[in-house]
């Protein structure tokens, strides 16, 4: 997987950041209710265990997808990513709701998943507040399972997880945010230009994805080029040498020819030699 591909996973974490205030910044603020310790440091020592925890069932989630995803053609999957980044964008932009479905499938193993949490809560250590977070990063969310259409295109688990990590990251200033209570930036995140700007952002970049799936900008077309031409100067330097194998063969023919006459030449001179001799002796 390229850099690229990874910034671009977190861009989409980032691009997604006012859905997330309204789906885990709830979570992240009842965490921060549910932490005795007055001490901010601690308070935000288990935050972010809380948020590795969830990063971590996040790139567990990638991991498995994209093992699914390795049966599959890689360009179908990614027209079918470029589709949920569409209603992912139509979304944000307040047009539709069409991704609740799918959160709606989520909520099938999310009801079997939730009753564990309650045993971690209220949260005093970092082991409570790290198990929590893999619970919770399972919570039906539609910009996570775009996410996870995304990870499912990658063909390999470890892409697929590292994808789904990268997203994480890209989520972490509306979740920490809304779990510090930092009223100013989800207020920014909310506000209905920024909002139609990170829209606006994400149908592009599901215009980039399905642009990728059709197969532009793969070079590796241009690789198996280079691979054909490399085989053509390897096959004509193969028949060059079998050329000049067949020139030295005719020549070395031609040589042993004009030996053979030379030979033939020299014994019946020695033949001629002999009789003259003879015929003297005799007279």
């Amino acid at each position: 997987m390229s850099v690229e591909f990874l910034l671009s996973a977190l861009v989409l974490g980032l691009l997604g950041s006012g859905h997330c205030i309204g789906m885990c910044g709830g979570i992240g603020a009842a965490l921060g209710v549910a932490i005795k310790e007055k001490s901010k440091a601690k308070h935000l020592r288990l935050l972010l265990a809380y948020n590795f925890g969830r990063l971590s069932s996040y790139a567990l989630i990638g991991a498995l997808i994209a093992s699914l995803g390795m049966f599959a053609a890689p360009q179908y999957l990614r027209i079918f990513a470029a589709v949920l980044l569409f209603l992912m964008a139509l979304y944000l932009a307040g047009a539709t709701q069409a991704l609740s479905w799918l959160e709606k499938a989520g909520s099938v193993l999310w009801r079997r998943i939730q009753p564990l949490s309650k045993g971690l809560l209220p949260v005093h250590n970092d082991a409570q507040a790290l198990a929590l977070g893999m619970l919770w990063g399972w919570l039906p969310c539609g910009l996570v399972y775009s996410a996870v259409a995304m990870a499912l295109a990658q063909g390999s688990a470890l892409s697929g997880a590292l994808y789904m990590f990268f997203f994480g990251l890209g989520t972490l200033p509306a979740v920490v945010g809304g779990a510090l209570a930092a009223t100013g930036l989800n207020a920014f995140l909310q506000k209905r230009k920024l909002r139609l700007f990170m829209a606006l952002m994400m149908f592009i970049f599901a215009l980039w994805t399905l642009w990728g799936s059709l197969g532009h900008g793969d070079h590796s077309a241009h690789a198996g080029h280079g691979s054909h031409g490399a085989s053509d100067a390897h096959h004509g330097h193969m028949m060059h040498e079998g050329h000049e194998t067949m020139i030295d063969k005719q020549h070395f023919e031609q040589l042993d020819s004009e030996a053979q006459a030379t030979h033939t030449e020299d014994h019946d001179m020695d033949h001629d030699m002999d009789h003259d001799m003879d015929h003297h002796n005799h007279h």
